[in-house]
């Protein structure tokens, strides 16, 4: 099963009133593991951003400049994610600005169904504790030492360790998902084999006397 742990940094937080994705960030899982590959883009928003961005994401208006617009790599991520499922923390929010600059490129909307949301499940696993990035790191005992501000692919890198620990850690189905039949080539036939040390004896001197004077007991005429 693949899936892509996703994040975005934005402008602000509504696309509707012209707020635009600044950075994204993902990570590909497979079978709930990470596989090495990831997204990484920063984008041209088109807009001032706000006094308070850089002190939030380390990003100004002078590095944005020269990065794409969204219209220029929208279809490279798209291209990444395929049809997988996307684990994304508070999904409303990302699935929100990435259908917005979606469809003002008249691209393919992202279904609100392929995501699943790791904030609803932290809120459900522990109800009434704090459920934020940071604080499910501090939970499980993960290092996000490095997040000293918020960048796309580094909070999807953390994200994937607390995903992974949220669904029971990084062995979710312990081994026990059937994988459908084993194949073996012709002639590979399993057959089994003799011990090559057979097994030690565990009745004592005492037991295997009592019982040969039992069988003596029952004479040739004993059916076994």
């Amino acid at each position: 099963m693949r899936e892509i742990v996703l994040d975005t940094e934005t402008t602000g937080f509504d696309p509707e009133s012209g707020d635009r994705i600044v950075e994204i960030g993902a990570v590909e899982l497979q079978g709930h593991m990470p596989t090495g590959r990831t997204y990484h883009q920063y984008i041209n928003p088109q807009r001032a951003m706000p006094e308070d961005a850089f002190a939030v994401h380390g990003l100004g208006d002078d590095f944005l400049r020269d990065k794409p617009l969204f219209r220029d790599v929208g279809q490279a991520f798209l291209d990444f994610i395929g049809d997988a499922t996307l684990v994304i923390h508070n999904a409303a929010f990302d699935m929100k600005f990435l259908n917005a600059e979606l469809g003002w490129i008249n691209a393919p909307q992202i279904p609100f169904d392929r995501a699943i949301d790791t904030l609803a499940i932290a809120r459900k696993k522990f109800p009434g504790s704090p459920a934020s990035l940071d604080a499910l790191c501090r939970r499980f005992g993960i290092d996000n030492s490095s997040r000293t501000l918020h960048g796309a692919l580094l909070d999807s890198e953390i994200l994937a360790e607390v995903y992974l620990e949220l669904i029971g850690g990084r062995q979710p189905g312990f081994g026990l998902v059937n994988e459908g039949p084993r194949t073996q080539s012709d002639g590979d036939e399993w057959r089994p084999r003799p011990r090559p040390e057979p097994l030690a004896p565990r009745l004592t001197e005492d037991e295997a006397a009592a019982h040969a004077a039992f069988v003596a007991k029952l004479g040739d005429a004993a059916m076994w």
